[in-house]
């Protein structure tokens, strides 16, 4: 099936815009899967591959959080500005737009999982079923876990990325070198990096403003404003059937998913032994056959 899409456009969200593409018709078929990018700061082009799911019979939308990629960008904007809040908004403003909110699955991946559990705990009605993919349910666990994963990279490394982090000389080629390092472990253990992944990773580049606003200057070292934020005290107001996805080797460790495992009362873990934070990059056929099983057990 051709990754084309049917549609594509953006829809009005206050004085900004939000784009999104649309693989199947939005008239026809099952309830859309609606696909919530990673990051904060990232775009949709690491996950379109997700649009070939639109073979089981339902359109896939796809959509760029504002601040990146065809939607807005506002690189004056400060931490005030760039919420969880904001990106709630956003995605209950699309699915309105699309007037798709009375009958619709959520995938989120990476911050785009924990942001869908926020979005699921408040019992939304036309939720069907939700994915959490390579998420973490707090961002304290995570970078709890960040520093034991970073003392097991190579020697040298670590103390390489503490020397740059300290010096606030993250930009440096010797500190992009030593993330590499962990990228490859714990990110994407594809070689080459995928040209879908590489291209989303220059969309940041090119404006890295909710990234390292929210986030920080990578993915191991959380500075921002999510560096204490967590959805623990809500997931278990989460009503709907729920597949959790990991990676064996991914900077989503176990410790950082079990939360989601423990308290949403519905739910599945699927972990890709072949895969770190990527799975559906990494091992292809397996997550297409996982996420086929599970929508057309669960996804209405």
């Amino acid at each position: 099936m051709s990754l084309a899409p049917h549609a594509k456009g953006s829809v009005p969200f206050g004085a900004y815009e939000t784009w999104y593409r649309v693989t199947g018709d939005l008239r026809a078929g099952g309830p859309p899967l609606v696909v919530v990018h990673g990051g904060p700061g990232s775009t949709h082009d690491y996950l379109r591959s997700l649009a070939s799911l639109a073979e089981l019979g339902r359109p896939v939308v796809h959509y760029d959080q504002i601040g990146n990629g065809g939607s807005t960008h506002l690189p004056g904007r400060g931490p005030e500005f760039w919420t969880v809040d904001l990106f709630l908004d956003e995605l209950d403003n699309l699915l309105n737009r699309l007037g798709i909110a009375e009958d619709y699955v959520l995938f989120g991946q990476s911050w785009g999982g924990i942001l869908s559990a926020k979005h699921a705990s408040a019992k939304p009605p036309g939720l069907r079923a939700l994915v959490i993919a390579n998420s973490p349910a707090s961002y304290v666990l995570w970078r709890q876990e960040m520093k034991v994963l970073r003392e097991l990279l190579p020697p040298g490394v670590d103390e390489t990325l503490a020397r740059h982090e300290a010096a606030g000389d993250t930009d440096s080629e010797q500190y992009l070198q030593a993330m590499t390092v962990f990228y490859n472990r714990h990110v994407c253990r594809l070689r080459p990096w995928p040209r879908d992944f590489v291209a989303t990773l220059m969309e940041i580049q090119n404006d890295p403003t909710v990234y390292r606003t929210m986030n920080g200057p990578s993915e191991f070292h959380v500075t921002g404003t999510l560096r204490d934020w967590s959805v623990e005290d809500c997931v278990a107001d989460i009503e709907v059937p729920t597949l959790l996805i990991s990676g064996r080797h991914d900077e989503a460790t176990p410790a950082t998913v079990r939360p989601f495992a423990e308290l949403i009362p519905d739910v599945r873990w699927e972990v890709f032994e072949e895969s770190s934070h990527l799975p559906h990059l990494e091992e292809p056929e397996h997550f297409t056959r996982v996420m086929t099983d599970f929508l057309n057990e669960f996804g209405g």
